[in-house]
């Protein structure tokens, strides 16, 4: 493999930024120190001078669509378009098709990623209603799965979990994190019906009124009651309300939580006020909501009642987005811009290097226990972003590499770009030259 050896770039990691060099090789961080003098052997040499080095964005809720929903998007296609965007791992959900309801089913897709993904990847187990002892077999692969995924609000794929004694099971038994989509159906089907009865055809606008805050607030207090009746290491995803928020703690440090949170980029960018440009482009589930949740997640977020950041891409065609909003499918095509993203909202003095690095690498790792990836540190993997934020890239169906073809971010121009992306030492992509000929590795858990 090849070594590569960085000068003089500004490495952001571990709450500082250090100008100094670094040797890649076999894969992993050699030396990182103020100055690498001679090396032996063959090696690359690249001048980070100005520019900045990042641990690879961990990404622990995409839907790559693979199987069953391969008109949409493939392992691969996703895969490529995160390393572009600086996502060097991802977890991957179990609402494909087939759903990932039994170990083997899971297991078809660890080997469809071995073959097909540039990124490190890892495979959520998927829950039923009547699948608990299946699901809880993962307990024997806690090292070797990321968690275990339970809808306890439908979405995508109709896996909604709503059996009482079903969730009680899993809660009590799961020896390996559970990660939940809380939003209350009951509530959004009464919510939906208020909104047919006044007569007036729904829009996108409609989404958050019916898949309002107290829905989500509801399913999140349900999840955590259950959790802290069995100790559970829960993780409840794509946080959308001000008022989920009293739910959560910065008292003591991430590695101390048993119950952790994620916040979505879509959900720290849009408000309700882009559906009137946007429409159901923005249409997700949870629901992008009214300004003032938007405000209160990036204050949570900042003083870590938030825990990571996250996509939650789910792409989709534009024919299955341009139906009517009852139709139109619910989810946005965001992973290859997420770090362009938060690295806008540090430029506009929304928040440090040091703190997206956090978020979007170290505490990802913190909270799945990932083996050795997540920070720069001599000895791990060579996960690795180099971003430059004198350069600029803007959004456009040209350079767009979802295989839907479509960002709800198009026209969006970023005044940063990232210009390589290290996947276990290998440079899969520098300065808009792709070299595909590595795949990436299954993530390790240590739990």
């Amino acid at each position: 493999m090849q070594k590569y050896l960085i000068k003089s770039i500004q490495v952001v990691n571990e709450g500082s930024i250090q100008t100094a060099d670094m040797l890649i090789v076999n894969g992993r961080i050699e030396k990182i120190q103020a100055q690498i003098g001679t090396v032996t052997g063959g090696y690359t040499e690249i001048n980070g001078e100005g520019k900045y080095l990042l641990p690879g964005a961990i990404d622990d809720q995409v839907h790559f669509r693979e199987p069953g929903l391969m008109h949409k998007a493939t392992i691969a296609t996703e895969a490529k378009a995160a390393v572009a965007g600086g996502v060097t791992s991802f977890m991957e959900m179990p609402n494909t098709i087939p759903n990932a309801l039994t170990q083997e089913l899971l297991e078809d897709k660890y080997s469809i990623a071995a073959n097909t993904s540039l990124g490190n990847y890892s495979f959520y187990m998927g829950t039923g209603n009547d699948n608990a002892e299946e699901v809880l077999k993962t307990n024997d692969k806690r090292s070797e799965v990321c968690g275990i995924k339970i809808f306890m609000g439908s979405s995508t794929g109709n896996m909604l979990v709503d059996n009482p004694n079903t969730l009680d099971k899993i809660f009590r038994e799961s020896e390996v994190l559970i990660a939940t989509h809380c939003e209350d159906e009951k509530i959004i089907r009464q919510n939906l019906e208020k909104r047919k009865a006044t007569g007036i055809p729904l829009t996108a606008a409609d989404h958050p009124i019916i898949r309002d805050e107290e829905a989500c607030y509801e399913s999140s207090l349900y999840a955590i009651q259950i959790a802290k009746k069995y100790n559970t290491r829960l993780h409840i995803l794509h946080i959308s309300t001000e008022k989920e928020l009293q739910l959560f703690t910065n008292l003591f440090p991430l590695k101390d939580k048993r119950i952790t949170a994620e916040v979505c980029v879509h959900h720290l960018h849009f408000s309700s006020d882009d559906y009137v440009v946007l429409g159901n482009k923005i249409k997700c589930n949870p629901a992008i909501k009214a300004p003032h949740n938007r405000k209160a997640l990036w204050e949570a977020l900042l003083d870590d009642r938030l825990d990571v950041i996250a996509t939650d891409h789910a792409p989709h065609t534009l024919g299955e987005k341009n139906e009517p909003y009852e139709k139109a499918h619910a989810g946005l095509p965001l992973v290859q811009h997420p770090v362009l993203l938060m690295l806008h909202y540090h430029q506009q003095g929304k928040i440090s290097l040091e703190k997206i690095v956090q978020k979007m690498s170290h505490a990802v790792a913190d909270c799945f226990q990932i083996k050795e990836r997540g920070y720069i540190r001599e000895g791990y993997h060579a996960d690795l972003v180099i971003a430059d934020l004198k350069q600029q890239t803007k959004v456009s169906k040209e350079n767009i590499l979802y295989k839907c073809g479509w960002s709800p971010l198009e026209g969006f121009e970023f005044r940063a770009a990232i210009t390589h992306t290290f996947i276990n030492g290998h440079l899969v992509y520098g300065n808009g030259v792709w070299d595909e000929s590595v795949r990436g590795q299954r993530l390790v858990f240590e739990r």
